[in-house]
């Protein structure tokens, strides 16, 4: 077994916060595919990023098989993780061949990967002729061959005109890619297919995909969001196939909002508190410690302990039924500062606004017109709110 040497990058954000893994897209690096979301991930994720090897300067393996990609990937996140001093889940998002290495470590219950974005993917990508027949291409004229086709795949139409930086830089990054470490990673693509396999996976998976993406048109993420156990897919307009750097505040909020552990999590993080992982035993635990507002700290604690680090990760119910129960529960009693909260939770769960409406009606009969009536309202401003 060949298992690549992988290096990093550090991206952004420190090791107080949960710490999430990024991958490439054949042909980029992790600086430059994903700095511009790093940065506005910054204040909720601890962001590391790997190298495809023969590129950004990494060195060139022997060849290797995408699972064998993944161990390295994996070993080289084990050490990101020891000298983080945790050795917990950790939330991961990858591009293109990213997300390939991303759906191998989802099916590695070793890897512990606690929840994951797949972005311009598939578990299968392109065919393996074309993948072998694109390998020896560049094994006999170089990676500057690839840069004109590249850039009609990896670009919308109009990006480059509107953004001549970043696709420069893109596409500098391709044009200095050692050959052989990209026709490596073109042989390994040439052999993967885990379609097969999707249903082994647990861990909740948002698929990102971009509406002009030719490479991994939406119909892949779909596939893939259908058929793990608990997936979700969104389709962003006016991206094709690098989504981080073509729409990096639709990418960032999408990635915050599906990667964060939990929805309090998620409010602990935008009101200014700071969470730090204890080790109590053999378990990990996210406590939060309110930096802003001392009194509410132990109160925080609680409600990150129990209810969302024990109820909602039971396996009994999936989250989108758990949201339904929940919206129910919250109309019921008039908590409508929670309710507010719950509806985007159950956006970001899966539910759609059709089905949102269908709890409330439901609700209506057996908690009252009254209390239906002002969680309309709230949901109709919750589902108003600007979107993805």
């Amino acid at each position: 077994m060949t298992t690549p040497r992988i290096t990093g990058v550090e991206l952004a954000g420190d090791a107080t916060a949960p710490l999430l893994v990024v991958g490439p897209s054949l042909g980029t690096s992790a600086t430059a595919l994903w700095s511009d979301a790093a940065a506005r991930l910054g204040r909720h994720f601890h962001i590391v990023g790997w190298n495809l090897p023969g590129h950004d300067g990494a060195a060139v393996s022997e060849p290797f098989t995408m699972a064998e990609l993944a161990a390295g990937v994996l070993a080289y996140v084990d050490g990101v993780r020891r000298a983080r001093g945790d050795s917990g889940s950790f939330a991961y998002a990858g591009v293109s061949v990213g997300g390939a290495v991303g759906l191998h470590l989802l099916l590695d219950p070793a890897a512990d990967v606690g929840s994951a974005a797949l972005l311009c993917t598939g578990a299968q990508i392109g065919t393996a002729e074309s993948w072998k027949a694109r390998a020896e291409t560049v094994r006999a004229s170089g990676t500057p061959t690839m840069v004109s086709d590249s850039a009609q795949r990896w670009f919308a139409a109009g990006f480059m005109e509107d953004h001549p930086n970043m696709s420069t830089r893109l596409l500098d990054v391709l044009q200095h890619t050692d050959a052989e470490g990209y026709a490596q990673v073109c042989e390994a693509l040439a052999d993967f297919d885990v379609r097969d396999r999707l249903d082994g996976i647990a861990a909740p998976v948002l698929a990102v995909a971009g509406a002009e993406d030719v490479a991994t048109p939406p119909a892949s993420l779909e596939a893939v969001a259908a058929n793990v156990r608990e997936g979700r897919v969104v389709v962003l307009e006016g991206v094709a196939h690098l989504a981080p750097a073509e729409a990096p505040d639709r990418v960032a909020r999408l990635l915050r909002d599906h990667l964060l552990p939990s929805p309090t999590q998620r409010e602990i993080y935008d009101t200014g508190m700071v969470v730090r992982r204890e080790v109590l035993g053999d378990a990990h635990v996210d406590r939060a410690t309110a930096a802003i507002t001392p009194l509410t700290g132990e109160f925080q604690e609680l409600i990150t302990q129990y209810a969302w680090g024990t109820i909602w990760t039971r396996p009994g119910l999936d989250r989108r039924s758990r949201s339904m129960i929940t919206l129910t529960a919250l109309i019921a009693r008039g908590h409508h500062e929670e309710l507010a909260m719950h509806v985007r939770a159950a956006v970001r769960n899966g539910l759609t606004a059709e089905e949102i409406k269908e709890v409330i009606l439901q609700s209506a009969v057996y908690c009252g017109v009254p209390d239906a009536n002002a969680a309309f309202r709230i949901a109709r401003d919750v589902l108003a709110e600007p979107g993805e």
